[in-house]
């Protein structure tokens, strides 16, 4: 007979205010996994799924077309954007521009001016909402929230103005890169 121990959920501190002291107990425990922090609470941040590899595969093969591409800047998954001194997100993709880039192999703590995020099937819309607030907060210019299953692209200029996209509609993510657009069917064929 085999038997198999189940690993008991980690429990996560609760006495941690600050991104330093959550980072620090990061490397004091080792813990690869993904977490957002913010404002005292840790939030476990799953890995994308195999259906939202789909959706960042275009984008990703998209953004290469651009001009911002070429000048070195990146559209990267799962990175580390910092709010302020209480909360850090993970975004599904980040933009980062060349000169953030810099600062990062600096040792500075960056946040994203452009972040998108798929809606995936653990999280919940008002979730997102929050990480929405928090992106602008930290300085965010544009905000992307892709839904796949309603094949709709919210795309936000501030927390609290939104246009919705759909089928032929062609989006774009202009101010903060002019030639990154597409027509939302065509990221979801």
């Amino acid at each position: 007979m085999v038997t198999t121990e189940i690993e008991e959920p980690k429990t996560l501190p609760t006495h941690l205010q600050t991104v330093d002291e959550f980072e620090a107990w990061l490397r004091e425990v080792g813990d690869d996994n993904n977490y957002e922090f913010v404002s005292g609470q840790i939030i476990p941040k799953p890995g994308m799924k195999q259906d939202e590899i789909a959706i960042a595969k275009f984008l990703l093969r998209r953004f290469t077309k651009t001009s911002a591409y070429e000048r070195g800047d990146e559209l990267l998954p799962e990175t580390d954007s910092y709010v302020d001194s209480k909360r850090k997100r993970i975004p599904d993709l980040t933009y980062f521009s060349m000169k953030q880039q810099e600062a990062i192999r600096q040792g500075e703590r960056v946040r994203t001016l452009f972040a998108i995020e798929i809606l995936s099937e653990s999280e919940v819309h008002e979730e997102v909402v929050d990480k929405i607030e928090d992106y602008f907060d930290g300085g965010a210019q544009l905000v992307w929230y892709i839904m796949p299953k309603k094949k709709k692209i919210e795309v936000y200029t501030t927390p609290d103005a939104m246009q919705a996209y759909k089928g032929t509609d062609v989006i774009s993510a202009a101010p903060v890169l002019s030639d990154f657009s597409f027509t939302v069917a065509d990221l979801f064929a």
